[in-house]
Formats: C-alpha cells, structure tokens, sequence
C-alpha cells in the first residue's frame, strides 16, 4: 500500500463519519415524525375523552326524559285518582243491581284495566299497617295492635313509587290493667 492508498482511506473513512447533509435532513424529519406522532396521540386522546363525554351526556339525558316522562305519567294518574274515589263512592251507595251500576262498574273495571297496563298497583290494605305505603288517620279498639280496621281511601303506586297514601284506621289492643 502506499502513502497515496493510506491517505484516500482515511479521507473516505472521514467522509463516512462525517455528518452528510442527508444525514441532518433524515434526523429533522425523524423528530418532526416523532412530534407528528405526539400529535396524533394527543388529538386521539381528546376525540376519545369528547366521545365518552358524549355518551355520558346522551345517556344522562335519556335518563332525564324518562323520568320526565314518568313524572308527567304519574301527575296524570294522580288527577284521574279522584274519578275512581267518586266511582267507587257511587257504587257503595247502590243498594240494588241495575244498569246503570253495572255501567259504573264497566267504566270504573276498564279504567282500571288502562292504568294497571301503565303501571298502577293499587296498595293491598288487608292486613297489619305498614308506615311506608299506609296513612294513619286513627287508632281504634281491637283484639290485634297494628291490624288494618277501616280503608278511607285507597292507595296506589306505579312504577314502585308512591302516587297516594293508602289512608285507614288502625287497631290498637288495649290491655287495661286494675
């Protein structure tokens, strides 16, 4: 080897380890993929958390209106209570069967039928008081304490909430001592 072949050599390996403008280029657009990158997953990040945003919003409104819609049910079925009070009233007085109370009777049956479809229950009052669907409007004499006595008005719920109170009188078992 000469001197000539030793100093192209070391000129070339210089070249080689030199950074080419090709190299900086590579390396600028490497970082500037890198910050892209970043980019995307930020913006990704966001369009996911506005998107489960979103269906948290969509499902909370849904929510809403139905209550919405349940409340407006139950507001209906509280103003119709008072017709199925008088019906009821109407019948009790009738002391023989005729047409016209079993027309009351037809009415009040078919009434009942469409809102029960809808969800009223009327609250069973035979048998022991209970506070959370039962209103107390008296005590009186009897042989067993807590027994539901008389019914002054029937309860209903619909939908397993409380439209009215069930209002009768309870029986209380007095024990007299001497």
């Amino acid at each position: 080897m000469t001197d000539k072949s030793v100093r192209r050599s070391k000129a070339e390996d210089e070249a080689q380890s030199r950074p080419t403008d090709r190299d900086a280029e590579a390396s600028a657009l490497g970082e500037e993929v890198a910050a892209a990158r970043a980019k995307a997953d930020e913006y990704l990040c966001m369009a996911q958390r506005l998107q489960a945003d979103f269906d948290n919003y969509r499902k909370r409104v849904q929510k809403e209106n139905e209550e919405f819609r349940k409340a407006a049910a139950d507001g209906m079925v509280r103003d119709l209570l008072p017709l199925i009070d008088d019906i009821d009233r109407a019948l009790a007085a009738v002391t023989s069967e005729d047409e016209l109370s079993a027309g009351f009777k037809a009415v009040r049956k078919n009434l009942m039928k469409m809102l029960e479809s809808r969800g009223l229950e009327e609250i069973p009052t035979d048998g022991m008081f209970d506070p959370e669907v039962h209103e107390a409007l008296c005590v009186v004499e009897g042989t067993e304490n807590g027994r539901i006595d008389q019914v002054f008005q029937r309860g209903y719920t619909m939908d397993g909430r409380i439209i009215r109170f069930a209002k009768v009188t309870v029986t209380r078992n007095e024990v007299k001592e001497d």
